[in-house]
């Protein structure tokens, strides 16, 4: 019988003291840093995985439970086992999932949770269901505005995480929307997201199409957001861009 009491316990057995001696590191738990507080036993994502294949069936409830872990890897597994069930499910069942989603994203605390995710979920969820009708979609907007304007980093990340469903399929509008709200955001965390998702605009759908919005905004940029946001450029490119030069 599958319970959060056995997932736990399997998780655990696939732990490791120099993997989460590692983790708390690179993950920023110390004190005042981003990830404060939270708590890793040294599982591998490729184990995670493994542990929730067999837990797929996992009611919501349970889900909530293994959310609520101050274990990082429980989360996440938490989070796996969701997308998975997103995958599979109808449309009921998938509105179900994502407004689970939304109503739990205070428990999305760290960035590996947002990514494995935010673009099969909350993405996917928003593009069916209203982006196709029109781009860019005014309910869509209004849903990652308002987690763009939150005090909370990690809502922030979602809001343009949540876009990259939407740039696989050729609609960039939303992306360069938040993508503005952002701007200027002081959070690496948000900034490197931010940069990615413009990277992935020019990856997906071409780098003139990136250096549009680039052009008009580049200059007001924090460089982080700038160096993601360039990093596939040719080198004499870069330099420019970051020069100031374009």
């Amino acid at each position: 019988m599958i319970s959060v009491a056995r997932l736990s316990q399997e998780l655990k057995l696939k732990s490791g003291v120099e993997r989460a001696a590692n983790s708390q590191r690179f993950f920023k738990t110390g004190p005042g840093e981003y990830g404060e507080g939270d708590i890793f036993i040294g599982v591998s994502v490729p184990d995670q995985r493994k542990v929730a294949k067999n837990y797929y069936d996992l009611p919501l409830v349970e889900i909530n439970t293994l959310l609520q872990s101050k274990i990082h890897e429980e989360r996440l597994t938490a989070v796996i086992i969701l997308v998975e069930q997103f995958k599979k499910a109808d449309i009921p069942a998938q509105k179900k999932i994502y407004d689970f989603y939304m109503a739990h994203t205070d428990r999305m605390n760290n960035w590996d949770i947002i990514d494995s995710s935010a673009p099969y979920i909350v993405s996917v969820y928003l593009w069916n269901s209203f982006a196709q009708k029109e781009s860019p979609s005014t309910e869509t907007v209004r849903v990652l505005t308002r987690l763009a304007k939150s005090q909370s980093v990690w809502d922030r990340r979602i809001a343009i995480i949540s876009t990259a469903y939407f740039i696989r399929q050729g609609d960039i509008n939303e992306t360069f929307i938040i993508a503005e709200i952002l701007l200027q955001d002081t959070h690496d965390l948000v900034q490197k997201a931010v940069g990615w998702m413009l990277r992935e605009v020019g990856n997906s759908v071409g780098i003139e199409i990136e250096e549009q919005f680039l052009k008009q905004h580049y200059k007001i940029m924090p460089r982080t957001m700038l160096r993601y946001a360039i990093e596939k450029f040719d080198e004499p490119k870069r330099k420019a861009y970051l020069a100031g030069i374009i």
